[in-house]
């Protein structure tokens, strides 16, 4: 898995500060800060459109978002950074952006988890047809995750939480497993099971992650 993955820095954390995280581990299971915001995406949405009219192809709205996620978490790339071990910091330079993507499966519509490698370093258009190609391509096995992985989710409860706790404890002395398995970051579109907009308040394994409720027109523009 690791050979898939790009260069990082390691910083030491003060050592004012190495108490936090068990401090904060006493009172939340996971720390969570959540941000409910409305984003004007009429200009985006019109670009799509004239792009469709013009060649016939219809952008990829997720990999749009994709890509801003990217270049946003590119220009300060600490907002991905990963707890290693109790003293330091782990921060990847590209930005790897983990989503499910829906293809279908038996009969029925299903995400499939996909990761764009180095999407900082992509253009709109490359993420686009990378999603795409994974839309129109065989059904990776295991749903995009390691035979191994899907193993552990499909067992008897509790052994799956058990599971979960083993790999919390291991990614968190090497980040990298996690960032092999779900990238630096996220973004998942809850709006896609849906025909309205919506909030969506999703657990993330990653350090960041993008929720999308929907799109919906308003008075004025179409809201994200």
């Amino acid at each position: 898995m690791k050979e898939k993955l790009g260069s990082y820095q390691l910083i030491d954390l003060p050592s004012a500060r190495r108490d936090t995280p068990n401090f904060l581990e006493m009172y939340w299971w996971k720390h969570y800060i959540y941000g409910l915001l409305e984003v004007d995406v009429t200009v985006a949405r019109q670009f799509i459109a004239e792009h469709k009219a013009r060649t016939g192809e219809a952008m990829s709205f997720t990999g749009y978002l994709t890509f801003c996620l990217a270049r946003a978490v590119d220009e300060n790339k600490e907002v991905q950074a990963y707890l290693k071990g109790r003293k330091q910091l782990i921060i990847f330079d590209d930005v790897d952006v983990g989503l499910p993507i829906e293809r279908e499966l038996q009969g029925k519509r299903a995400p499939v988890g996909h990761i764009i490698r180095g999407a900082n370093h992509k253009t709109f258009l490359e993420i686009h047809q990378e999603i795409r190609s994974i839309q129109t391509g065989p059904v990776p096995p295991s749903k995009g995750l390691p035979p191994w992985f899907r193993f552990f989710l499909m067992l008897p409860w509790p052994l799956p939480k058990l599971f979960s706790a083993l790999i919390n404890a291991v990614r968190r002395y090497d980040p990298t497993i996690s960032v092999a398995l779900g990238g630096t970051v996220a973004v998942t579109a809850v709006g896609m099971f849906g025909k309205r907009s919506g909030w969506g308040l999703v657990p993330f394994p990653q350090s960041l992650g993008l929720v999308v409720g929907g799109i919906a027109r308003g008075g004025r523009p179409d809201f994200v």
